[in-house]
């Protein structure tokens, strides 16, 4: 239930980085589902355009925006894109223009992006956004839950620790850092993050008219 008073605000874009196993997809799913029960339709992921090719499962504009190479180069070289990246040989991106009217509209973005994607977002829109950094309690929990998820060959898990630890000296450069012990702590925290975030003033253009309001109302009831 919504009880907030009606004072218009700007969206905010909420960053989550961390390397593959330290819950950050858990986190993300977890916070999309229940703040659309208490709150629906004012948090939303970020849909990325890709050149990748589409899987039988996927839905086009809700896994991805699915586009040819020649789209998101125009794209690229016209800054249609906050931030873009090519891995495997296949671009992913974030396109700007529904971020942009999201924002605009009082509706925060959720992003679940690595450390490079979100350097080039803070480059860009600095002022709306917010990052966070999901750590493992150690090297050999993170271990562990690769290995218990059950997806990934002994060769893949030793490459996704390789990459944790490039991933890991990017941590400083996070606005907020969670060290995920405890999922539900971990989730409580986050929620609360994002709750702070919303209450700033600067994210609230018409928040001087509101108590220019009261202050008036309040001089016709004082005798």
């Amino acid at each position: 239930m919504n009880d907030e008073p009606d004072i218009s605000r700007r969206g905010i874009m909420l960053v989550l980085s961390s390397p593959s196993g330290a819950g950050k997809t858990t986190l993300t799913r977890n916070l999309l589902e229940q703040e659309n029960i208490d709150y629906p339709g004012k948090l939303e992921l970020s849909i990325s355009a890709t050149t990748r090719p589409r899987r039988p499962s996927e839905i086009d504009a809700v896994h991805y925006h699915f586009v040819a190479k020649s789209r998101f180069e125009s794209m690229r070289d016209h800054g249609e894109l906050l931030e873009w990246a090519e891995v495997h040989g296949n671009y992913y991106g974030t396109p700007r223009e529904p971020v942009e009217k999201a924002l605009a509209d009082g509706r925060d973005v959720l992003f679940d992006i690595d450390w490079q994607g979100t350097r080039q977002l803070i480059e860009k829109m600095r002022d709306d956004v917010v990052t966070v950094f999901v750590l493992p309690p150690t090297a050999q929990e993170l271990k562990s839950r690769l290995v218990r998820r059950a997806e990934d060959s002994d060769t893949v898990i030793a490459e996704r620790l390789r990459n944790a630890a490039e991933e890991f000296k990017h941590w400083n450069e996070y606005d907020y850092i969670l060290v995920n012990r405890d999922l539900d702590k971990s989730f409580g925290r986050l929620r609360a993050i994002l709750t702070a975030e919303r209450l700033k003033r600067v994210k609230m253009p018409n928040l001087k008219d509101f108590v220019d309001k009261l202050l008036s109302d309040l001089k016709g009831l004082t005798p």
